[in-house]
């Protein structure tokens, strides 16, 4: 192989240009340009001037240096041309296990590119077909069968480090080039270096056996010629070099050992490439240990985070193993509401509330059915609430009543001890602390602006048991035990158990009267009374704990005038309500439950209810 067809070094930038040999394609449009080429980790993305010509690629520094030889070349018979998915103006284009990363000006630069090396390769498939153009289309077998100009090239182009960088070794700053590469990639290429560095190996090896068979020729002939004209010999060895024959002509002694006549390699350029094989495969080393390490420390930070995830998962089951053997006990009797209950306060409430938040959920879906049903009842004249009636309970009637509108409208200031617990826009809710005996009888009282209705209405949906089931979730069923009069009636009711906590009933008058005002400039009130009595047919049982109550919702309508003839509307009144409650819920439940769930569910209740008789009232005739 002669020199013009040896390589220098394995697509480097220092690589010369092969000679163009007899064979090569004629009559096909060249085309060439400057693409960016990536040429080592140290310089990243260089410009390169590169021309298709005759099936093949070629790179050289710059279009002025043209003539000087190309730096690396690339038949494109067995080429993979691979537009990259993401960056629109890159190809790849691989031979065998060599690849050069090429990147366009712009994505239409890059198409331009494709299409022609395209039509190169094209051509020549239809030109082999046809077993050459005019006769002299000859393709050398060693550029079919391995894809590169010369057996030298496919040995050498591989190297994926120019000479110039691998010469000059490999900073640290190289490592921002390394910025995007997987570690796949990084051991791919290792892949590369070691393939191309057993062949180097080989090559040198080669060499030095070249070498070592050229001395022991050089030895033998010279062993020879001692011996056999020893006598004839007519010069001495004046340089080492030379050897004087018969004739007196000169004759090179070490003819076999030329560098360059030792099957045509290059030792000085297999040498440097050798060193940038090296360099390029501890340049990979470093960067492989850097990534082993990042992903070491990935690794190791998803382990944390799964065992911090397995040991959530397994407090989360011992935890819930723990309630699944309380509730399996709980159903016992040592667990409900008692005087010797092992349930604590804390455990009490927390099962309250959940029972408590179930049925609101249910009560909400229910709700709207609820209000959509239409009933109607009879509403008396006002002139029968004016009066308690002639019943047994009247005189307990009207002393209720005195004592609802003597203390309720008391306001909640001065030595009373009312203490605000909850303030939602115009409501406000207030409880004095008292227990007696360890039960809690705190008395609650509320007042609330409602517009739209009056002091009648409110009242009347309060008192009339057809409605009672629209607003009140509490109750469980409910049935009027005796009506003494068209404003009063014994109502004995059962509200829904709330475990842990007993199931409660209860029995009570229910009495609804209309107090005139003594002044006619003030309004009139409206009060219905709720308070607990004895009935023979609503005894006491074991099922239920029975409860005390005395409650009572005072209603007053304010009226503002129209504006000039207009009659009044909705939009004129409101009712001041005060809600007072008084109750003793027996049992054993414990204190801190009981304000808890009443500071909860008492104004709940209230707008529940109010929301309700705006609902019922509107586009209805005022009931004043």
């Amino acid at each position: 192989m002669s020199d013009n067809q040896s390589w220098n070094s394995s697509g480097s930038e220092e690589d010369l240009e092969p000679r163009e040999e007899p064979g090569h394609l004629v009559g096909i449009a060249d085309f060439s340009g400057v693409l960016s080429k990536w040429t080592n980790y140290i310089h990243g993305w260089q410009d390169r001037w590169v021309m298709l010509k005759n099936n093949t690629l070629s790179y050289y520094k710059s279009q002025d240096e043209t003539e000087y030889g190309c730096r690396g070349s690339l038949c494109l018979s067995k080429a993979v041309i691979t537009p990259h998915e993401f960056d629109e103006c890159r190809l790849d284009i691989s031979v065998n296990d060599s690849v050069w990363y090429l990147r366009a000006q712009d994505p239409e630069h890059r198409h331009q590119w494709i299409d022609s090396i395209e039509l190169h390769r094209s051509i020549r498939e239809g030109r082999r077909e046809k077993g050459g153009v005019q006769g002299t289309i000859i393709i050398p077998p060693p550029l079919v069968d391995s894809g590169y100009g010369s057996e030298s090239s496919l040995r050498r182009h591989g190297s994926m480090l120019s000479l110039t960088s691998a010469t000059s070794g490999y900073s640290a700053t190289s490592t921002s080039s390394f910025k995007g590469h997987s570690l796949r990639e990084k051991l791919a290429e290792m892949e590369t270096f070691r393939d191309i560095l057993c062949r180097q190996v080989d090559t040198l090896q080669k060499y030095f056996d070249s070498c070592a068979d050229g001395v022991s020729k050089d030895e033998l002939q010279r062993d020879k010629i001692v011996e056999d004209d020893e006598d004839d010999f007519p010069n001495t060895r004046t340089d080492g070099e030379f050897l004087h024959n018969n004739n007196g002509s000169k004759e090179k002694l070490f003819q076999a050992l030329s560098p360059k006549e030792i099957n045509g390699i290059d030792f000085k350029g297999e040498a440097i490439t050798f060193k940038a094989t090296t360099a390029g495969i501890l340049a990979t080393l470093s960067h492989c240990i850097d990534l082993m390490v990042k992903r070491e420390d990935s690794w190791q930070k998803r382990v944390d985070k799964e065992m911090e995830k397995r040991r959530r998962i397994e407090e989360g089951y011992k935890s819930a193993l723990n309630e699944l053997k309380k509730k399996s006990h709980f159903g016992g009797p040592d667990y409900e509401e008692g005087p010797n209950s092992l349930i604590n306060e804390d455990e009490f409430f927390d099962a309250v509330e959940a029972a408590l938040d179930r049925q609101d959920k249910i009560e909400e879906q229910s709700q709207t059915e609820k209000t959509r049903v239409q009933r109607s009842s009879p509403v008396p004249p006002g002139d029968v609430y004016s009066s308690t009636g002639t019943h047994r309970f009247s005189d307990k009637v009207e002393e209720m009543v005195r004592s609802h509108m003597t203390y309720s409208l008391q306001d909640v200031g001065g030595d009373a001890n009312w203490q605000l617990v909850v303030e939602e826009g115009e409501m406000k809710v207030y409880r004095r602390e008292v227990e007696e005996n360890g039960i809690v009888l705190d008395p609650l009282k509320a007042t609330h602006s409602v517009k739209g209705v009056t002091g009648h209405e409110l009242c009347h949906y309060f008192w009339d048991t057809a409605y009672r089931n629209d607003w009140e979730t509490t109750i469980e069923n409910f049935n009027v035990v005796e009506t003494l009069s068209d404003n009063a009636v014994i109502v004995f009711q059962t509200h829904k158990r709330v475990w842990p906590a007993s199931q409660r009933d209860v029995l009570y008058l229910s009495a609804m009267r209309k107090i005139v005002a003594n002044n006619e400039n003030d309004p009139d009130t409206w009060v219905v009374c709720n308070f607990s009595v004895d009935h023979e047919d609503a005894q006491p049982t074991n099922r239920c704990v029975r409860a005390k109550i005395n409650i009572g919702m005072i209603c007053q309508t304010l009226v503002s005038p129209p504006e000039g003839d207009k009659e009044i509307s909705r939009d004129n009144i409101l009712c001041k309500i005060t809600y007072v409650a008084n109750v003793n819920p027996g049992g054993w439940a414990p204190a801190s439950v009981l304000r808890a769930v009443a500071k909860r569910e008492y104004p709940k209740f209230l707008k529940r209810f109010t929301s309700y008789v705006q609902e019922k009232t509107a586009g209805k005739p005022i009931l004043f």
